[in-house]
């Protein structure tokens, strides 16, 4: 079996974030999101692995996944159009095999294993992760009858359930077949599930499982915070770096070549390699990425990425993310004023 991770997207709901990378390789609680479902797929017994680019995206991806071991096919996509599209992309190097398609966004509490177990124990011709969600017309849909889905439908005005497909499906190479007819739909897509609706009218068996533990779709920068909460509540207390005259309280994890003096950590706190925090707070649920500075500064529940640097700052940042590179600092003498430098869609809340 080989495992498909599209990492092709535009990520626009992410700008300006992903303005200057792609969304799979933005850090959540210290790792690259895609290298979640890397290891997702591992972990699930899938070792041959391709990931999906486009010409926008495929230099980060693949500078991001350097090192992770093991081989890993990059299949360039020149233009996304939908998620079938992609693999049709990918249809040599998927060749007849059965294959995990994995969206490079998606995050499972508890692995993708219970999902290729279910394909290879029951030989459907489709598996559908599933998940309860509050806002369905935001996804995919499933009607569900006795474990088998009866009906999907991609972000419908009307959800026959609140049951949303999760971002991974196991596929027999059934599908190909369906995918080499299909129509783009009225967003100008090729849906894959309109692709498996096929494959259920013609007397195809889908069966959906239900996720087990939490899922999130990475989407939106409040899905980041949450993700990253929900990882790092996982964290048990690790020091590596150096700790000079701080107080560290619950799960902290100071990764080799980090510094924190004279400050207060309290956890779940991730503080990675080579950043610096100093004469500062750093409260729980919060991510400092490499070589990244928090200095004289009080920041919780936030992911500061590789590099960014927070300084001086007189009110406590909180459920922030403040992208690679970026500075936020006080300003000082006069005149007493707000100084922003911001790109396309950014977003600034001032108390």
């Amino acid at each position: 079996m080989k495992g498909l991770i599209l990492a092709a997207g535009r990520g626009t709901r992410l700008r300006p974030l992903t303005h200057t990378r792609p969304k799979p390789v933005i850090r959540v609680a210290g790792k690259p999101i895609i290298h979640y479902a890397v290891e997702n797929l591992r972990g699930a017994g899938v070792g041959s692995i391709g990931v999906v680019v486009s010409p926008a995206t495929i230099n980060d991806v693949v500078a991001s996944c350097n090192g992770m071991g093991g081989e890993i096919e990059y299949i360039l996509q020149e233009k996304p159009q939908g998620l079938a599209h992609a693999v049709m992309a990918a249809r040599e190097w998927l060749a007849d095999d059965d294959f995990v398609l994995y969206l490079g966004d998606n995050l499972f509490e508890q692995g993708i294993g219970v999902f290729v177990e279910a394909f290879i124990e029951s030989r459907p011709d489709v598996v559908v992760a599933l998940a309860r969600v509050k806002n369905p017309r935001q996804f995919g849909v499933a009607e569900v009858k006795d474990g088998e889905i009866k009906k999907l439908v991609e972000k419908p005005v009307n959800p026959p359930s609140n049951m949303a497909v999760a971002g991974v499906y196991v596929f027999s190479p059934k599908i190909h077949e369906v995918i080499s007819d299909l129509q783009p739909s009225e967003r100008g897509e090729y849906e894959i599930t309109d692709a498996i609706q096929e494959l259920i009218a013609r007397g195809n068996r889908v069966l959906g499982i239900p996720v087990s533990g939490w899922w999130k779709d990475t989407g939106r920068a409040e899905d980041l915070l949450d993700a990253n909460s929900l990882l790092l509540s996982g964290f048990e207390q690790r020091v590596e770096g150096e700790v000079s005259n701080s107080r560290l309280v619950g799960p902290v994890v100071v990764e080799p070549g980090a510094r924190v003096i004279n400050s207060t950590l309290i956890g779940p706190v991730l503080i990675a390699a080579g950043s610096a925090v100093e004469n500062a707070f750093v409260g729980p649920f919060t991510s400092i990425g490499p070589e990244a500075e928090v200095r004289g500064s009080e920041v919780e529940y936030s992911i500061i990425a590789d590099r960014a640097v927070v300084e001086g700052v007189q009110t406590r940042l909180q459920e922030c993310v403040i992208g690679v590179g970026a500075r936020v600092a006080s300003r000082s003498g006069l005149p007493k004023a707000h100084r922003l430098i911001l790109g396309d869609e950014s977003r600034v809340e001032i108390g």
